[in-house]
């Protein structure tokens, strides 16, 4: 069996990396204003409250390009490629190999999340790999990710699955056309509908919860301010609108599609949501603040219409200044960061969570929150410390329905490579065995003893 790469290139700075260029763009550009988010009205809220959800659901949440194995050989007519995989070959990113060997070993996950006691299980469909050329299908995948929506719900874990997760097939990419590329790409929103339409078609007798996009919100900075993910452009403000504009047409359109096959279903975002601080000394005129607020809300506002649930990612908390920026992602250099550099706070996940409820009034789901270290006790305490503010938002009426630890098993973190460990299990490369953590066996322990959260005083 393959083992994953070695040594890796330094850490890139990821999503902060993006909005530092991005504020000075806008600050040339003139005053940027905070998104206020849609008015909602007391009846609106009352029907939003009574979406039926069930218990408090306990899960995981992975992602397909971070973790399958490609599955075919070069040559083989299914064999595909991913934008990403495109990126790497150029020397952008660090080598992925087989990543977590997910595609493959599915049941060897399935096992791993029976043992931590789940009951929701959130993961991707990699569109390339359902059709690694433009119009043509694979119906193996297709049929494999069925398997996997099946097995899980025999399991008694309701799957919820991510149609898009950072990831393009490499037919929509064009690095010498950036600007038609991805959601750019002519063949892109025809392509996105024949994709949405199939997949849904064929798992709605398994799947109920649909998320049509992970994180647009952190992918279009990056991409196309940041020149830091595919397509890779750098302060391309025109071309970062029109691809806002379409990836919420495109998400609008496939919560349609969704509800049309399924009435029934159920339609998540998933968009990053960090804590950002205003600071009236390094950033006078609000101008950093106000920008970083649009970077995180202004896909969401424009798309939670057509959500039932509110999707909430959370990991760290940041001053809003330009020095902050700077000095930002510099590893885990003291106890309250992550190997990401990320800073440490719990009580702001208050904060976002109670933010989120006052801007829409829906059911929230914490779909991602986690860290990245090799100290165990120090993941420990940040899985504890974070449900702790959880439960606090909810006893002050945030309407949280969910928490997802991320994630399963430490996996492949796109400019990190192999380096952020944000597994609940370790992997043997070599033979594939899962083996839980003590991270991973606390968060199965909380479960067993909170059960159904919403139901506690």
């Amino acid at each position: 069996m393959p083992t994953r790469p070695g040594k890796l290139p330094p850490p890139a700075r990821i999503f902060r990396g993006a909005l530092l260029p991005a504020a000075l763009l806008f600050a040339l550009a003139g005053c940027v204003t905070e998104p206020w988010g849609p008015r909602v009205s007391k009846a609106q809220a009352a029907r939003n409250a009574a979406v039926p959800t069930g218990p408090f659901w306990w899960g995981v949440s992975t992602s397909g390009y971070q973790t399958e194995d490609k599955g075919y050989l070069p040559g083989d007519p299914r064999y595909f490629l991913t934008d990403w995989d495109l990126f790497i070959q150029d020397g952008r990113a660090p080598e992925r190999g087989d990543a977590t060997f997910s595609y493959s070993q599915f049941d060897r996950d399935l096992a791993l999340l029976r043992e931590i006691g789940v009951n929701h299980y959130r993961f991707g469909v990699e569109w390339a790999r359902v059709e690694p050329r433009k119009g043509e299908f694979n119906e193996d995948a297709i049929r494999h990710y069925v398997e996997i929506a099946r097995k899980t719900r025999a399991a008694g874990i309701e799957p919820i699955v991510c149609l898009w997760h950072f990831t393009f097939p490499d037919w929509l990419t064009d690095f010498k056309r950036k600007d038609r590329s991805h959601w750019l790409h002519p063949d892109a929103d025809a392509r996105w509908r024949a994709y949405v339409t199939r997949m849904v078609v064929a798992l709605k007798p398994y799947v109920r919860i649909y998320v049509p996009q992970n994180e647009p919100n952190g992918m279009l900075p990056l991409a196309y301010l940041g020149d830091h993910w595919p397509p890779s452009m750098l302060l391309n403000t025109f071309a970062y609108k029109r691809a806002m504009k379409a990836c919420v047409a495109q998400f609008r359109e496939a919560a349609a599609i969704i509800k049309a096959e399924r009435p029934d279903a159920l339609v998540m975002n998933v968009q990053a949501i960090p804590w950002w601080k205003r600071n009236f000394l390094g950033d006078p005129t609000s101008l950093v603040y106000n920008t970083v607020r649009r970077v995180c809300f202004d896909h969401l506002d424009a798309v939670q219409d057509v959500c039932d649930l509110i999707g909430v990612n959370y990991y760290y908390s940041q001053n809003a200044t330009l020095l902050d920026f700077l000095y930002a992602g510099r590893g885990e250099k003291a106890a309250n960061y992550t190997q990401m550099g990320w800073v440490i706070d719990p009580e702001s996940f208050y904060n976002v969570l109670m933010d989120v409820r006052r801007r829409y009034w829906k059911p929230i789901v914490v779909t991602e929150n986690g860290i990245g270290t090799l100290n165990e006790q120090k993941k420990i305490k940040y899985l504890r410390d974070h449900i702790i503010q959880l439960r606090r938002a909810m006893a002050d009426g945030a309407d949280v329905r969910g928490y997802f630890a991320w994630t399963l098993t430490d996996n492949y973190e796109w400019h990190e490579g192999y380096k952020a460990n944000f597994g609940l299990s370790s992997l043997n490369p070599r033979t594939g065995e899962r083996t839980l953590e003590p991270s991973g066996q606390f968060y199965r322990n909380l479960i067993a003893h909170y059960g159904d959260l919403s139901a506690r005083p």
